[in-house]
């Protein structure tokens, strides 16, 4: 049976925060903590990018997980269509990492569009056992 939640975020940075607070309390409630923290710290990354480039001003953004036996989804939605791309930065850069991590710590991450406007950036972790299908 799949688990689903989601709660909508204003565009501060606080939120990213409570992202994290909500996805962990999610998961905790679902007893499925194994993959937690890469799941936190993407959260974090996908947050923060929709808060900084993804929402329109006077938006939010939209975390969804979404969990089963065998692998949880996260998906962050936000207001604008640019899809994200991983940056290549230099050693001394300060930022640009965040899809680097999330390529590094999901099992698999993507973009849709999202109607009627926005899109959804999503991650999968697996369980152990499971499959990203």
């Amino acid at each position: 049976m799949t688990k689903t939640i989601q709660r909508f975020f204003e565009s501060r940075p606080e939120s990213v925060g409570e992202a994290r607070t909500f996805t962990t309390e999610a998961l905790t409630s679902w007893g499925l903590l194994n993959r937690g923290e890469d799941v936190r710290l993407c959260v974090s990354e996908l947050a923060t990018n929709a808060m900084l480039h993804g929402t329109a001003p006077g938006r939010g953004f939209l975390v969804r997980l979404d969990a089963d036996d065998e692998v949880v989804r996260l998906e962050v939605h936000d207001s604008r269509r640019l899809h994200p791309h991983p940056r290549r930065p230099c050693d001394s850069d300060t930022a640009g990492r965040g899809l680097l991590l999330v390529t590094a710590l999901a099992d698999g991450w993507g973009v849709e569009d999202r109607t009627p406007f926005g899109k959804i950036v999503w991650s999968c972790f697996k369980a152990p056992g499971g499959t990203t299908s």
